[in-house]
């Protein structure tokens, strides 16, 4: 039988490890990972330019997605199909920066 995969780390255990390494109060800590969570919806909201860069970690950015046209007859798994009109989106794309990818090399 395969071993259990390793679970992430929750909120509360990030939190309370960034109490020990900081020497800030578990208030402090909270308070900063709420600005920064806001931060990032700020600048990835309507009003925002659409794109932050955590410095050595992810850049996140809005993707527009344009709206995709119906179409008739298109051979899907070896059927004709006819696939529906898709509306315009927004997609969240989080591009990892080239520190991040050096942590896991």
């Amino acid at each position: 039988m395969a071993a259990a995969k390793a679970k992430s780390i929750s909120k509360s255990d990030i939190i309370k490890t960034l109490v020990e390494e900081t020497q800030l109060t578990k208030k402090q800590v909270v308070s900063v990972l709420d600005s920064l969570s806001g931060l990032v919806a700020k600048n990835v909201g309507k009003k925002g330019p659409g794109v932050i860069a955590l410095p050595g970690l992810v850049k996140i950015k809005v993707v527009n997605k344009p709206a995709q046209p119906a179409r008739k007859g298109v051979m899907v798994l070896g059927q004709l199909r006819d696939l529906p009109a898709k509306p315009a989106s927004k997609k969240v794309r989080v591009l990892p920066l080239k520190a991040l990818k050096d942590m896991v090399k």
